[in-house]
């Protein structure tokens, strides 16, 4: 507040206006005219209303003489035309006096005054003005700039204070590890703290922020805004902000669901017949909500419209997914909707985001199946009623063993595995043992061949003394069979 302190202390001629600069006369003492046009110029720069400066300025002097005098009963007024001050002991009158310093009893008010009431401040004695020396002066000063600070700081205030609820515009001043500092105009500091930011968003300094203010308060250095960009109620005065009819109020704003940063879904109503809410608030090919995405740094936003029946309304609020019935419990306050089953990821939504902003929009709990859950469980309960309409009889309990008989039948398969193996070795036994004689055939067709080759042993003999004879022929794998035949030969021959 330096700067507010060298703007209140600028004028020199503030600085001589509180110098001893009375002239007593008759009890009164004319106040500097320096002093006077001091103040209008504090009126002009700091929209202080006058009267309240004068007021203001009353009160400090009499602070000052009170110090000086060490009385709590001086008072002072000054005639805001003339400039002139007078000052004088007044007591407030009582029925029953607590403080005698600055009350007394209806008699001694009378006494005094005779037409004097409960309540009201009566005049006791006018005092000297000339009361003031430098150092008095100087307390005058102090006090009467304190004073003037705390009337410009609750003029501020009061400004601000209204204007909970609103929109404002403010420059990023200062990074804190906690908060944004956003200088608002008039000294007054918005603050934006780091849970109230959006995670798609950064910030640096000289960068112009809309935000939403949330509430005002008074500080020792002078009212502060607590602000936020991730209320529900700033994404509504965007709105109003870009489409002309939010503002003007023929499309209302019904409810708003939002998840910073990431997705909301707003349901708007017309009030004018034939007026489309959701047209309006869109506006030609996207232009007024992307221009609302725009300054929430690409937060998709979902517009709908408002309906009074709860089960279109729901319907509405899952969109863009296809529902096929709503069925609502009012009772229990639940809506069981029904989609299809290629729709049933998509009403959820990642990580059930848009079923939750459905349910925070309608403020109905939702209970979201696929038409194909929905026909199964139907099904499965058609399947248990007509059992249960059958009945019992009295051969039920005979056909509760028949139907636990097949238990055992995993065991089955055990042993006709074992069979099969068993099965498989006896035939591979059998297929082994039949080819072993199998062999013996060979030798049969070979001693036929050799028989045969008999019947004209000489060109037996000859065919064997020429393989002898040719030495290319007569391969060692070639002389065992010719001996062999040759053997054979001379064993058969008479």
């Amino acid at each position: 507040m330096a700067a507010s302190e060298d703007a209140w202390v600028t004028p020199t001629y503030f600085f001589r206006a509180t110098e001893p600069q009375m002239n007593v006369k008759e009890g009164d003492a004319t106040m500097s005219r320096d002093f006077i046009g001091a103040l209008l110029q504090l009126n002009a720069e700091k929209q202080v209303p006058r009267e309240q400066l004068i007021k203001t300025v009353e009160e400090a002097i009499a602070s000052a003489y009170r110090r000086i005098a060490n009385e709590e009963d001086i008072h002072v007024e000054i005639d805001a035309d003339s400039g002139k001050i007078r000052v004088f002991r007044a007591r407030m009158v009582a029925a029953e006096v607590e403080d005698p310093l600055t009350e007394f009893t209806l008699e001694e008010a009378r006494a005094v005054k005779p037409t004097a009431e409960i309540g009201e401040l009566v005049e006791t004695e006018q005092l000297d003005g000339d009361v003031f020396g430098r150092i008095g002066a100087q307390t005058a000063k102090q006090v009467v700039l304190q004073r003037l600070r705390e009337a410009e700081r609750d003029v501020v205030y009061d400004q601000f204070a209204s204007r909970e609820g609103e929109l404002i515009t403010g420059t990023v001043n200062r990074v804190e590890p906690r908060a944004i500092i956003l200088d608002v105009g008039k000294g007054v500091e918005g603050i934006l703290a780091t849970t109230e930011q959006s995670p798609l968003e950064h910030y640096r300094i000289g960068q112009n922020v809309k935000a939403f203010v949330l509430e005002v308060r008074r500080l020792p250095k002078g009212p502060a805004l607590f602000v936020t960009r991730t209320h529900k109620g700033f994404l509504k005065r965007l709105f109003e902000l870009e489409v002309p009819e939010i503002h003007s109020g023929t499309v209302e704003i019904r409810a708003i669901a939002r998840e910073a940063g990431s997705r909301s879904k707003v349901a708007v109503g017309s009030r004018q017949e034939g007026l489309d809410p959701v047209g309006a608030t869109v506006g030609q090919r996207g232009s007024r909500v992307q221009a609302v995405v725009a300054e929430l740094g690409g937060e998709k936003i979902d517009v709908i419209p408002w309906n009074d029946d709860a089960a279109t309304f729901v319907a509405n609020a899952l969109s863009p997914a296809q529902v096929l019935s709503v069925d609502i419990d009012v009772e229990h306050r639940i809506a069981n909707v029904t989609v299809p089953e290629r729709m049933l990821s998509l009403a959820i939504g990642r990580e059930g985001q848009n079923a939750r902003l459905a349910a925070r929009l309608t403020g109905w709990r939702i209970d979201i199946r696929s038409d194909v859950s929905v026909a199964e469980a139907k099904a499965a309960e058609d399947g248990a009623g007509a059992a249960v309409a059958d009945g019992p009889t009295a051969e039920a309990p005979a056909e509760v063993p028949a139907a636990e008989a097949p238990a055992p039948k995993p065991k089955k398969p055990t042993a006709t595995a074992a069979a099969t193996k068993a099965a498989k070795a006896a035939k591979a036994e059998t297929e082994v043992e039949a080819e072993a004689p199998a062999a013996k055939p060979k030798k049969a067709a070979t001693t036929a061949k050799a028989t045969r080759a008999t019947k004209g042993s000489t060109a037996a003999v000859e065919v064997s003394a020429d393989a002898a004879d040719m030495p290319e022929v007569a391969t060692p794998a070639r002389q065992p069979r010719a001996r062999a035949a040759k053997t054979v030969t001379e064993e058969v021959a008479p």
